[in-house]
């Protein structure tokens, strides 16, 4: 008789083939020494569907969830008559203290109640039927928050500017770090302030600082959780001081303001009338202050009653008192000081009314 023939192998599963037992597919023939009581040997059901598994697409790539979390994964999958379907980590058996699976007819149910980090690893489910198999591979990754960076030190302070250095944490949550997040606290209101997020180096320049505070810092590191629950303070405090200024005065040159007498506005002739008072003005600069003199056609008429002169701010007046006929004539204003001397001279007609 002719060897059975082998299922065909299904896409993406392998299989495993038996050898052909000698006896015919119709079934077993009883040899002259078989006793009539011998037992028959069974054969197995046909495989109607070969086994297959139907991976979702969100399992196809690495599978993260937090510390914490439920894990709860359905995979479905063929084959008939009911395969059955094992789960390994990596590549050992599961921990079923930790891990429950429930298979159906057509699914295979995974599932962690509070995942923890040792639960990270690769799954791989694996579906028998007779001598055909499909196995698929899910990567599991459990994370937390990252541990706080190792130290913080404050490097320089200078005008508005303060330089940081830290080293990375030892534990990084089971992920990559997403980089680091800086804080600053002015010691007058001790709130703290972001001034730097995202950031991928272990040191940094902070900039802006206000002048006459004092400032503390702190790091945090972070990853796709979050981040880090502590961060590290600097012990010390960057004070931003106010630069001295120093005012140097130049030396004062003490001006000379000497000056020898010079008129700036002259005496005018006039013309009045006899018995009416009359006044004679001019305008003197000088330096020291100068000595006035009054003289009528070249005499001196200091001390005379009929006369009174004044002198303000540089202006010179006299005052004639009712003038005769005789008080007419040149009038001469004199200015005196230790430098020179100036003078200016004017005519003055007295008149008698008719």
């Amino acid at each position: 008789m002719e060897a059975a023939t082998a299922p065909e192998v299904a896409s993406g599963s392998k299989l495993k083939v038996k050898e052909a037992s000698p006896a015919d597919a119709e079934g077993p023939q009883a040899s002259p020494g078989q006793g009539a009581g011998s037992p028959t040997p069974q054969l197995l059901p046909p495989i109607e569907e070969h086994p297959k598994i139907w991976l979702p697409r969100a399992l196809r790539q690495t599978y993260i969830r937090k510390v914490g979390d439920t894990v709860n994964l359905l995979i479905p999958f063929q084959g008939k008559p009911k395969p059955q379907a094992t789960w390994t980590h990596n590549g050992c058996a599961l921990d079923t203290s930790r891990v429950s699976v429930r298979n159906g007819e057509r699914d295979s149910i995974l599932f962690i109640r509070e995942a923890q980090r040792a639960d990270s690893g690769r799954y791989q489910l694996r579906v028998q039927l007779g001598g055909l198999e499909a196995t698929a591979t899910i990567d599991i990754l459990v994370i937390e928050r990252p541990g706080p960076p190792q130290s913080i030190k404050l490097v320089d302070v200078w005008g508005f500017n303060a330089t940081l250095e830290w080293t990375p944490p030892q534990d990084t949550g089971n992920t990559a770090l997403l980089g680091y997040t800086v804080q600053k606290a002015d010691t007058k209101s001790g709130l703290w302030f972001t001034v730097l997020e995202h950031y991928h180096r272990t040191s940094c320049i902070v900039s802006n600082l206000i002048i006459g505070n004092s400032y503390a810092f702190r790091v945090f590191a972070e990853n796709q959780c979050g981040l880090s629950e502590t961060a590290p303070i600097t012990t010390d405090l960057a004070h931003i001081q106010k630069a001295a200024t120093v005012y140097k005065t130049k030396g004062f040159a003490q001006r000379d303001f000497s000056e020898a007498p010079k008129f700036t506005q002259p005496l005018a002739n006039c013309t009045t009338v006899t018995g009416y008072n009359t006044q004679l003005f001019c305008c003197v600069r000088a330096s020291p202050r100068p000595k006035i003199i009054w003289l009528k056609n070249k005499m001196d008429i200091q001390g005379n009653p009929k006369y009174r002169a004044l002198t303000h701010l540089g202006i010179c007046s006299l005052e004639i008192r009712k003038p005769g006929p005789f008080d007419g004539g040149i009038y001469t204003c004199k200015a005196v000081n230790p430098l020179g001397e100036a003078s200016v001279d004017c005519r003055v007609d007295v008149k008698v009314p008719n």
